[in-house]
Parts: structure tokens; C-alpha cells; sequence
């Protein structure tokens, strides 16, 4: 006897043109931040400014995180299979996991540099300094621009973003050490601002590591409301005698996944009323796929 083929969740993805402008948009970036970036680290030597130097070693990592995110966007293109019948939506979850971590540590190096630096203060040639910052900044600009303008919803792209707002006040903090340094000849102003500029960092790293790892724990996600889905099938459906065992997780952001038991009335046709609560929770809740057990008794699992 000849048996349906199984079932792998692979539906068509609506976000998946929006996937694509993403991954253009990230390479674009990738390319400005990686040429810069030794442009930026020469003249950090030159200058002896530990500002430049640190947002060199940022952008050092940012092309890493941006690569790391452009591939993420290739390989959740890859069609669901055997081993991951969901497929490989959740490598952008991970991508993003990963840099946020790297910003942590990267904050870190930054915060023990500058204490070095303030120990024993190094001489800076603002004039170099300011003229690289500057350009550094335009540079970062761009990239963020590029960014900004694709998914504001897509954690890898978040994450990109990310790194690239750690560029730009980078970025802003030299500029600022410069102006500092050139018109009172204060040399600390150089470790403090990077200092400034690391903190900021790490507060934008640690709001993306709790996101990413609240999806990778299989989280409920965050515009969730359980209970407003159950009163709204029963609202809606009559026919509904109880909905219950509801659990939502996600992919990835925009993405949420379902399963949900549901008894019926004695009178209620299972099949049709099956067929109204996937559209009730297309419609009303943007749920396009959900497992739903349907019960014409008492639940088994009780």
C-alpha cells in the first residue's frame, strides 16, 4: 500500500524575498566594514590612539559577525531534510547568539586596554586621529543605513546592526578624544571615551544574548498571549467545548510555531471545525502553522 510521504513542515516562507534583500544588504555592508577596517588599523599605529586602534579591532570583528550573518541567511535557505525537518530557519538565532557573545568579549578587551591606558597614559597625534575617525564614521554610517533599511524584526539582522552601532560610536568616541586632546591636550580622554563607548556595547550585547537564547530554549515568543488565543478560537468557533495544552515557540523572529488541543461539542464536525481553527489562527493571530489535536472526549493526556 502506497503511504503519503512525511510531513516536514517545509512551507513556503513568505519572509523569504525579505531573506534575500537581507542577505544582499549584509554583504554590502561586510565589504565597507572589512575595507575600512585596515585603513582604520594603520592608522590607529600610526596615531598611538587606543580609540582607533579598539574600533579597528571592532570592525575586526564585525566583518567576522557580518560574515557569520550573511551565512546564516544562505543556509537558512536550505530546503528541510530527514535530520531537520524544520529546516535551518534557526542558524539566524544562532548567528546572532554568536555575536553577541564576540561583543561581550570584544567590550571587555576594550574596558582592559583603556584601564592600561589611563595607568600609563600614551601620547596621541590627534590631528591623524580625527581626520580617520571622521572617515570611519561616514563609513559606518553607510553601513548602518544599509542595514537598517532591510528586517528591523530579523534577530541576525539585529545582531548585524549591532555591531555596526558598536562601530559608530567607536567611531564618535575618537572623534570626540581627538577634539578633547587637540584643544586642552588631555591625553586620558582618548581610554575614557573608548571605556564609554564599550559600556554602551555591552548593554546592546546582552539585550541580544537574552533575545537569541530565549528563542534557542524554546521560548514563548515575546507578542505571545496564550490565554487571548484560547478566548479568541472560543470566542469565534462555538463549536469549541475547550482549548487546552497550548504551547507557542519560535524559528525565529516573525516565525511562531503552535500545537493546541482542542475538544469539541458532541454536534460539532471535527474535520470542518479543524479546518476553521487553522483559519481562525491564520487570521487573527498570523499563526501559519500549527498542530492542532482535535479530541471528541475528555483528553487523553489529563
Amino acid at each position: 500500500m502506497n503511504r503519503p510521504p512525511p510531513h516536514d513542515h517545509a512551507h513556503p516562507d513568505p519572509a523569504s524575498s525579505k531573506d534575500s534583500g537581507n542577505e544582499r544588504r549584509v554583504l554590502q555592508a561586510l565589504l565597507l566594514t572589512a575595507g575600512f577596517m585596515v585603513v582604520e588599523a594603520a592608522g590607529g599605529l600610526w596615531s598611538g590612539s587606543l580609540a582607533l586602534l579598539a574600533d579597528a579591532a571592532h570592525m575586526l570583528t564585525d566583518a567576522a559577525a557580518l560574515a557569520l550573518a550573511w551565512l546564516a541567511f544562505r543556509v537558512a535557505r536550505r530546503p528541510a531534510d530527514a535530520r531537520r525537518s524544520y529546516g535551518y530557519h534557526r542558524f539566524q538565532v544562532l548567528a546572532a547568539f554568536i555575536n553577541s557573545f564576540a561583543m561581550i568579549a570584544l567590550a571587555g578587551w576594550i574596558a582592559v586596554e583603556a584601564v592600561l591606558r589611563l595607568a600609563d597614559p600614551v601620547q596621541v597625534l590627534a590631528g591623524p586621529m580625527m581626520i580617520i575617525a571622521v572617515v570611519g564614521l561616514a563609513v559606518n554610517l553607510g553601513s548602518f543605513a544599509l542595514l537598517h533599511s532591510g528586517d528591523r524584526e530579523n534577530l541576525n539582522m539585529r545582531g548585524a546592526a549591532l555591531h555596526v552601532m558598536g562601530d559608530i560610536l567607536g567611531s564618535l568616541a575618537a572623534i570626540i578624544a581627538a577634539v578633547i586632546i587637540i584643544y586642552t591636550g588631555w591625553m586620558p580622554a582618548d581610554p575614557i571615551l573608548s571605556l564609554l563607548s564599550a559600556g554602551m556595547i555591552l548593554r546592546g550585547a546582552v539585550i541580544l544574548v537574552g533575545r537569541s537564547a530565549h528563542i534557542l530554549l524554546e521560548g514563548t515568543p515575546e507578542d505571545f498571549d496564550g490565554a487571548a488565543l484560547r478566548r479568541g478560537l472560543m470566542d469565534a468557533l462555538p463549536a469549541l467545548e475547550d482549548v487546552h495544552h497550548i504551547h507557542a515557540w519560535s524559528l525565529g523572529d516573525g516565525n511562531t510555531l503552535l500545537t493546541l488541543h482542542a475538544t469539541t461539542k458532541p454536534e460539532s464536525d471535527p474535520e470542518l471545525l479543524l479546518g476553521r481553527i487553522k483559519a481562525v489562527l491564520l487570521q487573527r493571530f498570523g499563526i501559519r502553522h500549527a498542530t492542532v489535536q482535535i479530541e471528541t472526549r475528555a483528553c487523553p493526556d489529563r
